[in-house]
């Protein structure tokens, strides 16, 4: 991870990578950091791989429905506070899944239950549109970023 965060201009002195094994650890540590007051951003990476401690423990093709959604909501009201008191941004990174069987509507959703979209103060949809290149070599990505949701900041200026 380092290596390509420094090939994308990250002062990799001042990055602190953790990988946690359960979603409830991964939140723990947000909520430590965001009180420390140490860390100005923590992006994490992703919502879909915060996998709850149940889900892990359980067996294959057990049911967990919910689980995730649940952990995320918990998880965000005790956040919200933390992050308010602090000088922390913290950015949630998802991914999109597909609806399976919508027939009107956008069958695009994300994970982790509505928690998230509830609680965001700015919510970016970015794609990938395009690759730009240098010659042939491949050296960045062109993408399209639509605001989705904004509470700081005026509508449509």
């Amino acid at each position: 991870i380092p290596v390509y965060a420094k090939k994308l201009g990250v002062n990799i002195d001042e990055l602190i990578v953790s990988q946690p094994d359960t979603g409830e650890q991964a939140l723990e540590i947000v909520d430590t950091l965001v009180r420390s007051n140490a860390i100005d951003v923590l992006v994490v990476d992703s919502v879909a791989a915060l996998v709850p401690r149940a889900e892990i423990e359980g067996e294959m093709g057990d049911s967990h429905v919910g689980l995730q959604a649940r952990l995320m909501s918990q998880s965000l009201r005790k956040l919200t506070g933390s992050i308010s008191r602090s000088r922390c941004m913290v950015i949630f990174i998802n991914q999109l899944r597909m609806k399976i069987g919508v027939m009107y509507g956008n069958p695009e959703t994300t994970t982790g239950g509505n928690a998230l979209k509830f609680y965001a103060s700015v919510r970016l949809d970015i794609r990938r549109t395009g690759q730009i290149k240098d010659r042939d070599e491949i050296i960045g990505n062109a993408t399209r970023v639509k605001v989705v949701k904004n509470k700081v900041a005026p509508p449509f200026k």
